[in-house]
């Protein structure tokens, strides 16, 4: 197999709110959403009550990475996996890191290292992990 015919994206799953989070990453983050359909929307209408009009399936993109996301009963805040932006300034990274934060949960708070003018990691409120990185010392 040709590690050139080898996509890899990634995918997380929401409790309900992947419209507003993918609305919400591409309003802040300059994504554009590509498509979306909903549970209500497969052959058969197996889609019980509310979740007919819960996402089943949706593509963000945000630069050259898409983002796919769901709607699923359930499902959890992402833990020990981060979505990663490398950021060039300090000020776009500054101010990605207060939409993210508003209602989130801070697992290390925004600060100057040896690698980066500015990291940070946190949990925003639809429970997606993320890790900036902005000007980055490296090379």
């Amino acid at each position: 197999m040709s590690t050139q015919s080898i996509k890899l994206e990634i995918y997380v799953n929401y409790p309900g709110t992947c419209e507003e989070a993918f609305r919400f990453y591409e309003q802040h983050l300059g994504g554009k959403i590509i498509m979306t359909m909903k549970h209500g929307d497969q052959p058969g209408g197996t889609a019980q009550g509310n979740w007919k009009d819960k996402v089943l399936h949706s593509r963000l993109q945000i630069g050259g990475t898409a983002l796919l996301g769901a709607d699923i009963p359930n499902a959890e805040p992402m833990r020990s996996a981060y979505l990663t932006l490398q950021l060039e300034t300090v000020e776009e990274t500054e101010r990605i890191y207060a939409w993210l934060a508003a209602g989130g949960e801070i697992f290390m708070k925004m600060e100057e290292t040896f690698y980066a003018e500015r990291f940070a990691m946190l949990r925003d409120r639809f429970g997606t992990s993320w890790m900036l990185i902005g000007g980055s010392k490296a090379g």
